[in-house]
């Protein structure tokens, strides 16, 4: 008796064979997410060529729909962020250049920012990453490698040096 021996397969075949099989749910899975058919395709489309590479490592072919849907859905999550951040990076330029557009007290930003100069680092690093790079308590904390709790004192007293000289700019 003769043992049958499986074809040998490329790994693109297998790639295509898995498309064709799960590409209409995996962009549908994904229009559902994300509510733009453009951006379903793409994400799918993203999803699968992430996942050429570790076909390889997958033992079990049935296992390849969970992975992908888990990959669908953190490719989703990852553009939102970056949307996330983008955004509020042009509101913060728009911001900007409104204020800056306006006839600045040029003596009193100066005396402001010699103020802020004169606060000890960390102070300043706090007071910094808080208000002018807008990050939150936990943030400013894990980039300054300090307790929620610091940041907050350390904010606190250097608005406290600071309030007096706002209050006449």
């Amino acid at each position: 008796m003769r043992a049958q021996v499986e074809p040998v397969r490329i790994e693109g075949t297998r790639l295509a064979e898995l498309y064709l099989r799960h590409a209409d749910a995996a962009v549908r899975l994904a229009y559902l997410i994300t509510g733009n058919s453009s951006l379903a395709e793409d994400l799918a489309q993203d999803a699968f060529i992430k996942l050429a590479g570790r076909l390889l490592h997958l033992r079990d072919p049935d296992s390849f729909e969970p992975y992908l849907r888990k990959t669908i859905v953190n490719l989703a999550n990852s553009h939102f962020r970056r949307k996330n951040v983008e955004r509020r990076y042009v509101e913060r330029q728009v911001g900007f250049r409104q204020s800056s557009a306006e006839d600045p007290d040029v003596a009193s930003k100066e005396m402001l920012r010699e103020a802020l100069l004169g606060l000890p680092i960390r102070q300043r690093t706090a007071i910094v990453l808080r208000f002018y790079e807008d990050l939150s308590e936990a943030t400013t904390a894990e980039t300054m490698r300090c307790r929620p709790g610091t940041v907050k004192s350390l904010v606190s007293k250097g608005m406290d040096k600071l309030r007096p000289m706002m209050v006449g700019a």
